[in-house]
């Protein structure tokens, strides 16, 4: 295992190209690319970090997967809380990078723009109310996570991780972007709300709450519901062809 301050480094990295790359496709070329495109740019973020970085840190760039994996044995409690803090400081600095260079078009204002924030109700791309949008995050980071433990399972071919939970976050933005413009990550949803301002602050419960839970629960039951290998890999050696 590689040094703390080696792996938080390259969450920091891995969660900044998230937000970056996936809220910045968004953010600039949204109109354009569509919700096809933006689902599209968040999977090859992951993947793509997956790749550079995930064998040094296990590439969680998600305060959910950090828990879920500590829930499911595959990442010790300890640390979660550096993790965590590095993610969501990663989160921050990008939205705060992607908020100075959108500025450079006339007229941009990132609270009416939504600055691909999260969000239900009136804030919901298609109008869904919080139950539903709760339900959906719920559900898409519970199985976000299962795909995570299951291909860094010892039973599962080796060397196909990233590229399988890169597709699994495209699928989940194809059909969650319409209903909460798609979190399962609440350090992704705390960058950009901060530069969104108002509602999309006051809404943030939601986009921290379910993705935990939903991740809780997949890290608590994977191993009973499909069992386990002989020792349950980390997602740093799952990570390595």
């Amino acid at each position: 295992m590689h040094p703390l301050p080696q792996r938080l480094a390259a969450e920091f990295f891995g969660t900044f190209w998230l937000v970056f790359g996936g809220c910045g496709a968004a953010v600039f070329a949204g109109a354009h690319i569509g919700y096809f495109g933006i689902a599209l740019a968040f999977g090859l973020t992951v993947l793509t970090m997956a790749y550079a970085v995930g064998h040094i840190s296990g590439g969680h760039f998600n305060p959910a997967i950090s828990v879920g994996l500590a829930m499911g044995r595959r990442f010790d409690w300890k640390d979660v809380p550096s993790y965590v803090v590095t993610q969501v400081a990663a989160a921050i600095v990008a939205a705060f990078g992607l908020w100075v260079m959108a500025h450079g078009r006339s007229g941009f204002d990132s609270t009416t723009s939504g600055f691909a924030s999260n969000g239900y109700g009136d804030r919901s791309p298609d109008g869904y109310a919080w139950w539903s949008v709760l339900l959906v995050e719920l559900v898409l980071t519970a199985f976000f996570l299962y795909v995570i433990l299951g291909v860094t399972d010892t039973r599962a071919p080796k060397g196909f991780a990233p590229m399988a939970i890169g597709l699994a976050l495209t699928l989940i933005h194809l059909i969650s972007i319409p209903v909460s413009n798609t979190s399962v990550n609440p350090a992704r949803s705390i960058g950009p709300a901060l530069f969104a301002g108002g509602t999309a602050i006051g809404q943030l419960w939601l986009f921290i709450l379910a993705p935990l839970v939903g991740a809780l629960i997949a890290g608590a039951t994977y191993a009973t519901l499909f069992g386990s290998g002989d020792e349950p890999v980390a997602l740093e050696l799952a990570t390595e062809g």
